[in-house]
């Protein structure tokens, strides 16, 4: 509850605040908009789902890593739906870490990589092969 309390006090403070610098008009356009952002991004929620998915039978991610980047993303689109500049910031930031987490989990190598038990075994087997290239010096008379 008193966590509820400090929230509903800093956005009254913030909001009070915004809104009395760019006036009735901008807020009145900015929580519209925010709105219809935060729709958008519940619609196309289908399709970030689906790359979160593809990063996990990828193995880019693991589990926890996709239920996360999901439930930012549909956190902060439900923040940007309610009113508020400060439900705005924060569901821009969490739409930005799933952003910078996508971004961050593409392009970088894990350092534990996530291996079939074939070939874990077939690692094991060949561990101690040598490779090695034979010539043979063939010598012809005319």
């Amino acid at each position: 509850m008193k966590y509820f309390l400090l929230y509903l006090f800093l956005e009254i403070v913030i909001s009070v605040n915004i809104s009395s610098a760019i006036g009735a008009l901008l807020t009145f356009v900015e929580v519209v908009l925010s709105a219809m952002v935060g729709i958008y991004i519940l619609l196309n929620f289908r399709s970030t789902f689906a790359e979160n998915m593809a990063a996990v039978s990828y193995h880019k991610i693991d589990l926890e890593q996709f239920q996360k980047l999901n439930l930012f993303a549909f956190i902060g689109a439900i923040m940007f739906i309610v009113p508020g500049f400060l439900t705005d910031i924060m569901g821009l930031i969490m739409q930005f870490s799933v952003i910078t987490t996508m971004i961050v989990n593409r392009y970088a190598v894990k350092s534990t990589d996530y291996k079939s038990h074939e070939d874990s075994n077939y690692n094991l087997k060949d561990s101690d092969v040598i490779d090695v290239e034979i010539i043979s010096e063939h010598t012809s008379s005319k």
